[in-house]
């Protein structure tokens, strides 16, 4: 099946690094052979629920989300978050333990994000709720929740706002499979085809590699979205997750893709074992 769309909507996070690989499109930087690109945004839980009803022709996902939409999209190769021995953790006030964890709620981000999925493999049983992603650490501070898990801007700020790390879940992946940790990505739909949905994965790429080689500039756009940030906070959080696994998740990294699912299967966690489809 062929389709010739003259717009493509393209969903993400309101967070840096993905306003990062945004930049060139949002400030009409490419040649996009003619489509239009609307950029949407919303948190990343809200994204994951609405791929499951196929609303965005490419919508960033937490790969942990993939195998809920897996007959709507694919996987696009490029604009991938990876974890190199880093990723979400999980924060409390000082003195609590992992053990206390077991008789805590734990704050998490959605329970269809990656970070979840690895508090499950990591520490099953826990009993957590919903809050959004950006109110986990007031929340914990407050002493509403005893531990919060914390996504993106937060694993670098969540020293200076006076909690302590019980786990570095992409430490723990790192030994667990020597992979990098697969966070998100973003998904293409299927029903675009073959020739527009590598044509929508191709500007996307060239999105990414145009801010990479326009890094000030694109950094300077990406500061608009970076909540409580120094420039140089900022900076170090878009190096962590925009790099070149984000123009091409290589290898390793379509196997750590592939690991998670196997390894959510064989804890229970996905009904059955998903095969990745890549685009790209």
């Amino acid at each position: 099946m062929t389709v010739n769309l003259k717009e493509i909507r393209i969903a993400h996070s309101p967070d840096s690094d993905d306003a990062f690989m945004f930049y060139a499109l949002a400030k009409n930087k490419l040649d996009t052979k003619g489509i239009a690109v609307k950029q949407v945004m919303k948190d990343i839980q809200t994204l994951n629920q609405e791929a499951m009803q196929g609303l965005y022709e490419v919508t960033a996902i937490s790969f942990a989300a993939y195998p809920h939409v897996k007959d709507l999209y694919k996987l696009a190769s490029c604009g991938s978050s990876m974890g190199d021995n880093y990723g979400p953790k999980v924060v409390a006030k000082a003195g609590v333990t992992e053990d206390d964890l077991k008789n805590m709620t734990v704050a998490i981000p959605g329970k269809m994000t990656t970070a979840y999925l690895l508090l499950q493999m990591w520490c099953p049983g826990l009993k957590v709720e919903e809050v959004h992603f950006d109110q986990i650490i007031d929340q914990v501070l407050s002493g509403k929740y005893g531990a919060g898990l914390i996504i993106h801007e937060g694993q670098l700020t969540y020293g200076r706002d006076g909690l302590s790390k019980i786990v570095d879940l992409g430490e723990w992946w790192h030994k667990e499979t020597g992979l990098p940790l697969p966070l998100g990505g973003n998904a293409v739909r299927k029903d675009l085809g073959d020739k527009m949905m590598a044509e929508a994965v191709d500007i996307f790429k060239r999105s990414v590699l145009y801010s990479l080689e326009h890094r000030k500039e694109a950094l300077e756009y990406a500061m608009g979205f970076a909540r409580d940030m120094t420039v140089d906070l900022a900076d170090e959080f878009v190096q962590m997750y925009v790099n070149k696994r984000s123009v091409d998740c290589g290898e390793d990294g379509r196997e750590a893709v592939r690991r998670l699912f196997a390894m959510g299967y064989e804890k229970g966690l996905y009904k059955e074992l998903i095969t990745p489809e890549f685009v790209g």
